[in-house]
C-alpha cells in the first residue's frame, strides 16, 4: 500500500483484527457478487468502499423504475442500463483502486463453475431458489465460501456457507429442493420495504470481509430479521448427511 492506501482504509487498519495485514488481504481478494439490485447494490458499494481488490459483479437484467425504491446503486438515469455495468460504475466512483468487472449474462452451468472458482468469496444476492441452489452447488465444487442473504417483506436472512469446513452446512441443507417455485422469494411478487435490503447486503458484506481479511469469527447458523419487531434471532443449521449437494454418496451394498 501507498500513503494514500494507508489514509483511505485507515479507519479499518486501525482496527486490530484487520490491522495492515488483515488490508492487504482485503486488496488481494476477489468477490463474486450474484445479483445487482437490492442486496447487490450495497454489497457492491461496501465492498468496494471497504478495499476488496477484485469484484465481479453478475447480472443480466437491466434497472427498472420499480428497482429504484430500494436499489441504491442506480438511479433514474441508469433506467434501461444493465443492472451489473450500471453498479459497476457506482462502486467504481466510490473507489478508482478496485478493480471492477462484470458480466451481463446469466451464469449458469461452465460459466457458472468458472465464475465461482475464480473467486475467494461469492455473494449471492439473487432472490430466486433456482439461481441460489445452482450458486450453492458450484461453490461446494469450487470449495469456496458462500455468503447467502435474502430479504422479503419485512423479513430477512442471512448464513454463511464454507464448504472448507467439514461440519458446515450448505444452503441445500437449509432448504432442501422440493419442487418450491421462484415467486416464494420474488420481490416483484410479494414486495419489499426498502432499507431491509440495505441491512441485509451490508450483513453479507461484513461477512465477506471477515472471510477474506482473517478478521474474526464467520458467521454460524441462520439468522433471521422481522422488520416490523425490529428482531433478529439465530439458529443452529446441522449439515445433512443425505443433502443432495453436500452429503456422502449412499453406495450400493
Amino acid at each position: 500500500m501507498n500513503d494514500r492506501d494507508l489514509l483511505r482504509y485507515s479507519r479499518q487498519i486501525m482496527l486490530e483484527a484487520i490491522d495492515i495485514e488483515g488490508q492487504e488481504r482485503l486488496l488481494a481478494g476477489h468477490a463474486l457478487v450474484v445479483g445487482a439490485g437490492g442486496l447487490g447494490s450495497p454489497v457492491a458499494l461496501y465492498l468496494a468502499a471497504a478495499g476488496v481488490g477484485r469484484l465481479t459483479l453478475a447480472d443480466a437484467d437491466e434497472v427498472e423504475l420499480s428497482n429504484l425504491q430500494r436499489q441504491i446503486a442506480h438511479g433514474e438515469a441508469d433506467l434501461g442500463r444493465n443492472k451489473a455495468e450500471s453498479a459497476r460504475e457506482a462502486a467504481q466512483a466510490l473507489n478508482p483502486g478496485c478493480r471492477i468487472e462484470t458480466c451481463t449474462t446469466h451464469l449458469e452451468g461452465e460459466s457458472m463453475a468458472a465464475a465461482v472458482a475464480a473467486a475467494d468469496v461469492v455473494l449471492d444476492c439473487t432472490d430466486r431458489f433456482s439461481s441460489r441452489y445452482a450458486i450453492n452447488a458450484a461453490c461446494h465444487a469450487a470449495g469456496v465460501p458462500l455468503v447467502s442473504g435474502a430479504a422479503i417483506r419485512f423479513s430477512g436472512q442471512l448464513a454463511v456457507f464454507d464448504p472448507r469446513d467439514p461440519d458446515c452446512p450448505c444452503y441445500a441443507c437449509l432448504y432442501p429442493p422440493d419442487g418450491q417455485g421462484d415467486a416464494a422469494l420474488s420481490c416483484a411478487e410479494s414486495g419489499v420495504v426498502a432499507p431491509l435490503v440495505g441491512l441485509i447486503g451490508s450483513f453479507q458484506a461484513l461477512e465477506a470481509i471477515k472471510l477474506l481479511s482473517g478478521a474474526g469469527t464467520p458467521h454460524r447458523g441462520l439468522s433471521t430479521f422481522d422488520g416490523l419487531s425490529g428482531e433478529w434471532r439465530r439458529f443452529g443449521v446441522p449439515r445433512d448427511p443425505a443433502c443432495v449437494t453436500c452429503g456422502n454418496p449412499v453406495t450400493a451394498s
